[in-house]
């Protein structure tokens, strides 16, 4: 325990449970001897680990329920109420050495954090994700009011922390040259907990899953006739003693997405399409059916929902479960290819469930945008699309008779060995030899 005594606190102005970086970042700080408490929102369930760590302690905050009135005195009551109940859980939760607090979002997180910094004599950090200002420009005018305070104060508080992280390079030479503040680069990488699986291991998942959501069943759901043990998923069979995966199973595409306005859904609804198009004109033989995996919670999931019932699909089928923690890695590292539909706002962020999508063996085609080559390098670890019609062509070549293509079968093998490459580098590592100094 090198930093015994010591203490930090992590403001998360958001769900601790979809923040995973910033719970990286508290365990990467008790595994050091920091006593970490964590502020934030308890919308869904934090990992594990952090709820079974000793040296980590969660501070509820209490959202405010607003949905009346214009939304500009929405966002004014929000931010009192939020400036008032962030300040006083960080007065009660005790003394710490180190506050270090996630942007976005900036208002009232920054300046809060800033005061009681100021007030208690408290190592000021922060952990650059995005810029705020970016964000509510998706929304709002170029010219409006709101969007300048917001970057102004953004910029101001800042170059007011003793220290920066941020996640590519991009981020940190755009602080550099355009705010003047000086950022360490922090890159994401995948915890242990996204590794590769065995085929035992994703049968027994299967399984699991398919208690609540059939489409990970087998049809039929068989059964042994001694008893009622599954031996038959929707990818896997159980033969005796041995577990292998079916011959005649669908392709398994999975995507994360927080259904928000910086991830077009309908690019992958549109690419999608043309592959249900294409295997019902082709024959049957080239093409496996489709078992499309969508994760996440947002605004704009039962929007999208409700046009994917009204496809009536007959080869594509899509899932939208909601995972528990402890199962995302797995479902993760169960699937064929993955899809990231995420573009950043400002064009200097990398989409951490790429990172998780390599740990785990997986590999991706991503929507192009600034900054991406960073992550994705495009042929080698996965590929890089721009719209729909680049998505439905690389999900139809990479599928092409599936799973008995050798020379696609080599190609994916090539690229699981550039992400083992990647895979050698954790969190946990990366943490210690980047940013363990600066809490010293």
């Amino acid at each position: 325990m090198e930093a015994l005594g010591k203490a930090a606190k992590i403001v998360v102005l958001g769900d601790i449970g979809r923040s995973p970086r910033m719970q990286y970042h508290a365990l990467s700080l008790a595994n050091i001897g920091f006593k970490v408490t964590i502020i934030g929102y308890l919308e869904t369930t934090p990992l594990k680990e952090i709820l079974d760590h000793s040296g980590i302690s969660i501070a509820r905050l209490n959202p405010m329920a607003l949905d009346k009135g214009p939304k500009l005195i929405q966002y004014a009551l929000k931010a009192i109420w939020q400036t008032i109940s962030l300040f006083l859980t960080l007065l009660i939760s005790g003394r710490c050495d180190y506050l270090l607090c996630q942007n976005p979002p900036a208002i009232p997180t920054l300046p809060v954090c800033r005061f009681y910094c100021l007030v208690t004599r408290t190592k000021f950090c922060i952990d650059w994700h995005n810029y705020a200002f970016s964000i509510m420009a998706m929304s709002l005018p170029p010219d409006h009011l709101l969007l300048k305070v917001s970057k102004v104060i953004e910029m101001y508080f800042g170059q007011s922390s003793q220290h920066n992280f941020c996640v590519t390079y991009a981020m940190k030479a755009d602080l550099l040259n355009n705010w003047d503040i000086l950022a360490t680069v922090l890159y994401d990488r995948p915890p242990k907990i996204f590794n590769p699986i065995s085929i035992e291991e994703k049968h027994k998942f299967f399984i699991k899953l398919s208690q609540q959501y059939p489409q990970f069943g087998s049809p039929g759901r068989e059964q042994l006739n001694s008893g009622d043990s599954i031996t038959k998923t929707v990818a896997t069979e159980k033969q005796g003693d041995d577990i292998q995966l079916r011959a005649d199973r669908p392709g398994i595409l999975f995507s994360s997405t927080s259904w928000t306005q910086d991830e077009d859904f309908s690019i992958l609804m549109q690419a999608l399409q043309v592959y249900e198009t294409t295997f019902s004109l082709s024959d049957h033989s080239k093409l496996p059916k489709l078992l499309c995996v969508i994760t996440g919670k947002g605004p704009m999931k039962q929007n999208y929902v409700n046009q994917i019932a009204k496809r009536n699909w007959k080869y594509v089928t899509v899932v939208t479960p909601w995972l528990e923690a402890c199962d995302y890695p797995a479902m993760v590292a169960s699937a064929d290819l993955g899809v990231c539909l995420h573009t950043s706002s400002s064009g200097l962020d990398l989409p951490m469930k790429v990172v998780d999508m390599f740990g785990a063996g997986l590999p991706v085609c991503a929507h192009d945008f600034r900054c991406l080559d960073e992550l994705v390098k495009n042929g080698k670890n996965g590929y890089i699309f721009k719209n729909s019609h680049e998505l439905s062509e690389l999900i139809i070549n990479w599928f092409q008779e599936f799973p008995n293509n050798k020379v696609q079968n080599a190609k994916v093998e090539k690229m699981k060995a550039e992400l083992a490459d990647f895979q050698k580098s954790r969190w946990e590592e990366n943490w210690n030899f980047i940013a363990k100094k600066f809490f010293e």
